[in-house]
């Protein structure tokens, strides 16, 4: 039976209720394999500054790796939420 369809004795709250556990629960996992994936890059990220400032710099290194790092992410940000205010339907006045 899909997630969306009510079981027998169900009522319309209890079924909003179980989709919206289901959707949580799904945000939920998303960001915990997203939180992976960003440790994963982070680590390659500082290993390629490692490389190229070497190991004298480390300090320097971490704070430009930290610059690069915040401005992109920023970038992004601002990207998405452009992106967000297209896409949601705006209220009438």
């Amino acid at each position: 039976m899909p997630i969306e369809q009510k079981k027998p004795g169900e009522s319309e709250k209890e079924l909003s209720l179980r989709l919206t556990v289901v959707q949580k629960t799904l945000e939920l996992m998303t960001a915990a394999f997203s939180l992976v994936a960003a440790l994963a890059w982070n680590d390659a990220i500082q290993t390629l500054f490692t490389s190229i400032f070497g190991t004298a710099g480390n300090i320097v290194a971490k704070f430009i790796y930290a610059v690069v790092i915040t401005a992109i992410v920023v970038w992004i940000g601002l990207k998405l939420s452009k992106i967000s205010k297209k896409i949601t339907p705006q209220k009438q006045a």
